[in-house]
């Protein structure tokens, strides 16, 4: 279920934004590491309850793009 705490509401947000932009500028490209983690950060927000997790688990996977990227995928 979904939590109303101002600062999961805020968290979610971010997170999803970071998502929407990856994927948009991962179709545009057509690059698709960065349309696949943008669909992935667009939807994991809604299945972590905790904010401290939620950032954490975004952090790890947009460190994950990072090294995708830097070994040429």
């Amino acid at each position: 279920m979904l939590d109303l705490d101002p600062g999961y509401l805020i968290a979610s947000m971010l997170v999803s934004s970071v998502g929407f932009v990856l994927f948009s500028y991962g179709k545009k490209q057509r690059r698709f590491p960065h349309t696949a983690m943008g669909l992935v950060l667009l939807v994991y927000p809604y299945f972590v309850p905790n904010v401290a997790l939620m950032l954490t688990i975004g952090g790890v996977l947009m460190a994950l793009l990072f090294a995708a990227v830097k070994l040429g995928v």
